[in-house]
């Protein structure tokens, strides 16, 4: 495929992060973008108020007139998790179009390009977007291709004047076997997405093979512990080739010294809070530093890093109330968050607000989920948000909610969770999930204000 004859491009699953990110690459090419989701979202009404025509009906007669007729000029992507009897799909497949995946188009944009590859099964967004936002903020320049909503740029795609793109990679479907990196990070390895790899075995040799996917000469930087070849570890206070040392929080803002054995950087202020941000931090100034970025413009740019939208996101914070959001949804992202939010405000309680993702994943990781949700004070347990799945027998969020021993837990619905808090006003409240428990965030936020 020659991206240079695209002059129309439909995506099948617009909506998602990754497949609305290259819509909005090919809409600034100049092509006629369309493409059909399932739901609403506010990210589907950003799409449609930037000129991308979005339909939320799966019927081959809303694909328009342009775009049925079999040619070279016309590109069809689709996401892994659009059903196999969806009716656009489908029409395609008759007319004789080849359908790319995402992951596809993404490996032929970057190609020819200096290719920064971001993996791991958490820390991977907020990864790729301190690299993007550290070579944007230096004048070094990229283009990039992110996992979520970057907050200092307010959009999920970059474009740079140069051929250094930045791409976070997927392993959902091993979609990041399409891609040939120059500089490859891998953040973390634990076991997810069996419904898809089978066993944790499984999705380890997966990465294996994405490290060794690497353009010849290039880099592999991986968190230190991870069963990994040759490459630059990295860790936080650890015996590792780049570090972060003297990691405090002063005045409620966390400081570290980086340094790898050539390059120190002392006294970084991070823009985001986080633990676990201070180590997806050091990755990115490993990535920065070997694409010749100074040490102080490193410092300079962490510091004014605003992260991303639902990664340890503050709703409010005020002397009153402390809300922050996040995407946890396996349960070491949920370790993070918790313990991050505890180190930060030890003397509050803690209320948490959960909805599980997948049956799959629930059926896989109660246990864990569990244990790692009876660190906090109080817990509102929502439903599983299902996603791409259907129901299991046995599985529900009762399945977690069985095998905590916090006493102070309930099982809630949307509406009733919103009518607690505004009940009880929690001193501090923590959002975690992937599902649609991001639609909560303001009647939350409004519930918490509403004196």
């Amino acid at each position: 495929m020659e991206l240079n004859n695209i002059k129309r491009v439909y995506l099948i699953g617009i909506g998602g992060i990754g497949m609305s990110g290259l819509a909005r690459y090919f809409h600034h090419l100049g092509c006629v973008v369309c493409g059909y989701d399932k739901t609403h979202t506010p990210l589907t009404d950003d799409l449609h108020n930037e000129g991308i025509c979005v339909v939320f009906e799966d019927r081959a007669d809303w694909i328009p007139m342009s775009f049925q007729e079999l040619d070279g000029d016309t590109l069809i992507i689709y996401t892994p998790a659009i059903p196999k009897d969806s009716g656009i799909l489908n029409f395609f497949r008759r007319r004789g179009f080849q359908l790319y995946k995402r992951s596809q188009v993404l490996g032929i944009i970057s190609k020819s390009m200096y290719t920064i590859a971001v993996a791991g099964t958490h820390g991977k967004t907020t990864t790729s977007c301190m690299i993007a936002h550290i070579l944007k903020d230096s004048g070094k320049d990229c283009s990039a291709f992110l996992g979520g909503i970057s907050s200092n740029y307010q959009t999920n795609v970059l474009y740079g004047d140069n051929n250094i793109v930045v791409v976070e990679a997927d392993e959902y479907d091993r979609s990041f076997l399409t891609l040939h990196p120059d500089i490859a990070i891998i953040t973390s390895m634990d076991a997810d997405h069996l419904d898809i790899y089978g066993d944790h075995a499984h999705l380890e040799e997966s990465f294996k093979l994405f490290a060794s996917q690497l353009k010849q000469g290039g880099t592999l930087i991986y968190h230190k512990g991870l069963p990994l070849g040759s490459g630059l570890t990295y860790a936080m206070n650890d015996e590792a080739q780049a570090m972060a040392t003297n990691v405090r929080i002063e005045e409620g803002n966390f400081y570290f010294d980086f340094n790898d054995g050539s390059t120190s950087i002392p006294n970084i202020k991070m823009g985001i809070a986080g633990l676990h941000n201070i180590e997806n931090a050091v990755a990115a100034i490993e990535a920065a530093l070997h694409v010749e970025v100074s040490a102080e413009a490193i410092h300079e740019a962490l510091g004014s890093f605003k992260g991303v939208k639902r990664r340890f996101e503050y709703i409010v914070k005020n002397e009153g109330h402390i809300y922050i959001d996040d995407y946890a949804h396996h349960p070491e992202e949920l370790r993070a968050a918790i313990t991050s939010v505890k180190r930060l405000y030890p003397d509050k309680k803690l209320t948490v607000i959960f909805q599980p993702h997948l049956f799959t994943r629930t059926r896989d990781f109660a246990d864990g989920f569990a244990e790692v949700l009876d660190m906090a004070d109080e817990l509102l347990m929502l439903d599983i948000y299902p996603a791409r799945e259907l129901p299991i027998d046995g599985v529900d969020s009762d399945m977690i909610l069985n095998r905590m021993k916090m006493l102070n837990k309930r099982k809630c619905g949307k509406q009733e969770s919103i009518e607690i808090v505004q009940f009880e006003k929690p001193e501090l409240l923590l959002t975690v999930g992937a599902g649609d428990i991001d639609q909560l965030v303001q009647p939350l936020k409004h519930a918490l204000q509403n004196v």
